[in-house]
């Protein structure tokens, strides 16, 4: 939907470039019910949007995509629910959303300082820097939306367990 939206004469181009299992996921109709691979299904069609459309810069297409995302599903009948309800809440629910999409890993809000929330993700087999950017940039759009300002955020490998890596995500504003 964000290159349909933001590159429409540009979208078949994007869907040829992609690979045959890529191709078929964006070539039909997303389902939102069914799961897709994570590198074909994000990491690949999200770093041929930053090629594509960022001068090759994957950190920064990654990053709109994630934006677009969150204005998609935080905008419309549920704005005033984001609105109403404080950002730490926002960001916890939206964990166990990512938690569903990007399998096998966990999301748990860890520390809600004032003005604050941190966020990890566990059970990570490889890091990958593109769905991290496409979840930071959701992430501070979703804040932005429920009212925040002077957002500042980072992800960092805290360490690594018996069952796969743990990236912390760190949301700070106004």
């Amino acid at each position: 939907d964000f290159v349909k939206t933001n590159y429409p004469n540009d979208f078949s181009k994007w869907v040829d470039s992609l690979t045959p299992e890529a191709k078929g996921i964006f070539s039909e109709s997303i389902d939102s019910t069914k799961w897709y691979p994570v590198e074909s299904g994000a990491k690949e069609p999200t770093e041929k949007i930053g090629k594509m459309f960022f001068n090759g810069d994957l950190e920064q297409g990654a990053w709109e995509a994630g934006r677009y995302s969150a204005e998609k599903a935080l905008t419309g009948i549920y704005k005033i629910f984001v609105k109403a309800a404080n950002p730490q809440y926002i960001i916890k629910r939206a964990s166990r959303i990512f938690a569903t999409y990007y399998r096998p890993c966990l999301m748990d809000v860890v520390e809600t300082p004032n003005n604050g929330v941190v966020v990890e993700m566990k059970k990570i087999t490889e890091r990958c820097d593109t769905i991290e950017r496409r979840i930071l940039g959701w992430m501070e759009m979703a804040l932005e939306i429920s009212g925040c300002r002077d957002i500042n955020i980072t992800n960092e490998l805290v360490r690594s367990e018996e069952d796969g890596k743990v990236v912390k995500f760190d949301m700070r504003w106004n």
